[in-house]
């Protein structure tokens, strides 16, 4: 299930959603839900024709995505990586742990976010979002930031 561009731009529209509204995003993930988020992927393709500052507008809008604190953009204080680069992170962590079973999906996607890992990844002032997606998948494996 390698490159799924479904999961992709679902992964970064959750990215550009949490930078607009200041929140983690784990909290993005539970705003929309489990059954937006599945809609999100089925219908990517469309979606994906839309500007993405609108599409996410549409679900802060329909959603009432509050505004909240968390800035990990103010907080970087090297280059900040793009909503698109960040989203491919997570797309690739989803895609390793769900293998070839796209039935998952969704359900490792809320795993995902909802786990430790979210912090980690959103940490700008790191470098692990630049890690290699191998060592990403251990370390969720693991629970841990492998040594």
């Amino acid at each position: 299930m390698k490159n799924n561009s479904a999961l992709f731009y679902t992964c970064s529209l959750i990215e550009f959603i949490g930078r607009e509204q200041k929140l983690k995003r784990a909290d993005v993930v539970k705003f929309l839900g489990a059954k937006t988020i599945a809609h999100i992927y089925a219908y990517a393709d469309i979606f994906h024709c839309e500007p993405i500052a609108k599409t996410a507008a549409d679900f802060i809008e329909s959603h009432n995505i509050p505004q909240g604190t968390f800035d990990n953009i103010a907080a970087c204080r090297y280059d900040v990586p793009d909503y698109w680069t960040i989203g491919e992170v997570y797309e690739r962590l989803i895609e390793d742990i769900c293998g070839d079973d796209e039935k998952i999906v969704i359900k490792i996607l809320l795993e995902v976010y909802l786990s430790w890992i979210d912090d980690v990844i959103s940490d700008y002032n790191t470098d692990f979002y630049y890690q290699s997606r191998d060592y990403i998948y251990e370390c969720y494996k693991e629970k841990e930031i492998c040594a």
